[in-house]
């Protein structure tokens, strides 16, 4: 089926991410620079010995960057269950998206006027609660517009607009934040925003159906039936991997841009090419999944993500690191749309929300802990951190590889030599 065939509400949520988008990946470069221009004062807390568990650690530039980008990701992911619940039982998907956007756009505007590093922590945390609003919402919303025969389709189309925003964002960062400064930067991140609401607000509806029944059970499904990990859970997990993977790179920027002697908008580009492949490949690969199949680009795409993620440790010029950076990008796209049309095909009816949030709650919560994890490991060797993504992306293959089958309706059955999981 064509792409015009589509819900006209999944384009205006495509177009809404897409400009939301924009604003948010301007701040994954910006606030690394933000925080050692010494508008932030954090020379106080540099050299700090904290203990954790008994163990001695000191506070570096990359730590204090790492946990300001990673509370966005952590906060959102663990509210996501309840307010993907929550967005469930009312039905209410579009207010639970216009609600979360005002708060986004309100912390992307408050940057400009704070002078205080725990400020920036303060924000970043409000951030984090306005994400969990929207992300599961709207999955939830494109999710509900859809059929078994076209969801690959439909998260390929909402993926590719929301990308789009989330690669040239940084490429845009870097020009702005050289040529007109931060408050500049924190102004396009409110103008997103701004355009992304008043996008829902005008083109959106939540569809016909009564408010689900859903339980208060916030608890999710691990064992499976048959296996031992259920597929939605295991695919959770493999999506934590591919967030960690992609997320590490942002933390290290400045020791990128050292090792590589590049610029800002070298890796801006480099940063963005991820997306900018997802963008290339995210609807034929959404149509694909809905006539082959969901689990073979699975496969594939964790299979590229292990040496993709690896080699960023070991590139050395800037042209072959935005080429690796590419590859890494088609991974991602051969994962995203079918992982999320699974979860679809699987949930229940009304409780879109609470199945798909899994998914959305893992990739937060990769996106959370790879920028903390590449400033604690970076300290070991500059290889380390993607050595240590790499191998969870190889646990991930694994994961998926036994655990997850085919759970869509396609139009040709093609017997790929990966198409029967153990166990089937």
């Amino acid at each position: 089926m064509s792409v015009l065939d589509l819900d006209r509400r999944v384009f205006a949520l495509g177009l809404a991410r897409m400009a939301d988008a924009i604003g948010n990946s301007f701040l994954i470069v910006v606030l690394p620079l933000y925080l050692a221009s010494g508008r932030i004062p954090i020379e106080a807390l540099v050299g700090t010995e904290l203990s954790i568990l008994g163990a001695s650690l000191t506070v570096t530039e990359y730590l204090l960057v790492g946990l300001v980008l990673s509370l966005f990701g952590f906060l959102n992911s663990f509210a996501q269950p309840f307010t993907g619940r929550l967005s469930d039982r009312t039905g209410r998907r579009r207010a639970f998206i216009l609600f979360g956007l005002l708060l986004l756009g309100a912390a992307s505007g408050a940057y400009a006027l704070v002078s205080s590093y725990w400020l920036v922590v303060a924000l970043r945390i409000l951030q984090g609660i306005g994400a969990a609003f929207t992300i599961p919402s709207t999955v939830a919303l494109v999710n509900e517009l859809a059929t078994a025969t076209d969801r690959g389709s439909n998260f390929g189309v909402f993926n590719t607009f929301r990308l789009i925003g989330f690669g040239f964002g940084p490429i845009v960062a870097g020009i702005v934040v050289e040529a007109r400064g931060f408050d500049a930067a924190f102004a396009v991140a409110v103008a997103g925003a701004t355009v992304s609401f008043l996008t829902v607000w005008a083109f959106v509806s939540d569809p016909d159906r009564p408010a689900a029944e859903a339980s208060d059970d916030l608890s999710v499904t691990v064992r499976g039936d048959g296996r031992l990990l259920d597929p939605v859970f295991a695919l959770g997990l493999g999506t934590v991997a591919m967030g960690i993977c992609i997320a590490m790179f942002a933390t290290l920027e400045g020791r990128i841009n050292e090792r590589l002697s590049q610029g800002t908008l070298w890796f801006g580009v480099q940063f963005g090419a991820v997306t900018l492949a997802n963008v290339a490949f995210q609807i034929p690969v959404g149509r694909a999944a809905d006539r082959y199949g969901r689990r073979p680009f699975l496969l594939v795409g964790f299979g590229l993500l292990v040496p993709a993620t690896v080699a960023q440790g070991y590139v050395l010029t800037p042209a072959l690191m935005v080429v690796n950076r590419f590859l890494l990008g088609v991974a991602v796209a051969l994962v995203f749309a079918p992982s999320l049309a699974v979860a679809g095909d699987l949930a229940r009816e009304g409780e879109s929300g609470t199945t798909l949030s899994v998914l959305t709650m893992a990739f937060g919560l990769g996106v959370a802990v790879g920028p903390l994890a590449s400033g604690y490991l970076e300290r070991f060797g500059f290889a380390v951190p993607f050595l240590a993504a790499g191998a969870l992306a190889t646990l991930a293959l694994v994961l998926v590889g036994t655990q997850v089958t085919e759970t869509g309706e396609p139009e040709r059955r093609v017997e790929w030599p990966w198409s029967r999981s153990s166990g089937d």
